[in-house]
């Protein structure tokens, strides 16, 4: 059986496996804070508002038990794709972008409403914001696999 070996000295391994993991478990975490915080009592009055005000807004609302299970299907998908991030797949890499860029965003979103006491004028919450203590690490995570996105970009690695 032959043994895979390491990367030569200087060369950066392709794959982002790592910061996908850490990611999907700040995700996992992000959920479960989520949803022990009363996070729906704050983001469905919300939507509402905004689509009364703009009628193109095109989130839900959103009943307790189909949030959580389509968000732990959700973290699922992401653990269950971490080989196909470690071994550094091509055709993965857009999807992480876009996971690392709406990790980040959702991170400095419970953030700012936190600092803020609201999301709209008229939705208030007592601080912290339902989801905040998870968002730190939705913040370091998203960075780290952008970070190992931006650096293994032109590894020609092809999968």
């Amino acid at each position: 059986m032959e043994q895979e070996r390491p990367p030569a000295p200087g060369i950066v391994h392709p794959g982002f496996g790592r910061a996908w993991f850490a990611l999907s478990v700040a995700f996992g975490l992000h959920v479960l804070d989520e949803a022990t915080t009363g996070f729906l009592d704050v983001y469905n009055p919300t939507v509402t508002i905004l689509r009364s005000r703009w009628g193109w807004f095109p989130m839900p609302n959103f009943e307790f038990r189909e949030w959580l299970v389509g968000l732990l299907v959700a973290v699922a998908v992401c653990f269950a794709l971490t080989a196909a991030a470690a071994s550094g797949a091509r055709w993965l890499r857009p999807l992480a972008w876009f996971f690392g860029l709406i990790m980040f965003f959702n991170g400095v979103g419970h953030t700012l409403f936190t600092i803020r006491g609201q999301t709209v004028a008229s939705v208030t919450f007592a601080r912290p914001a339902p989801g905040f203590y998870s968002s730190p690490f939705l913040f370091v995570g998203s960075v780290w696999l952008m970070t190992r996105l931006w650096h293994t970009r032109a590894s020609g690695f092809r999968c």
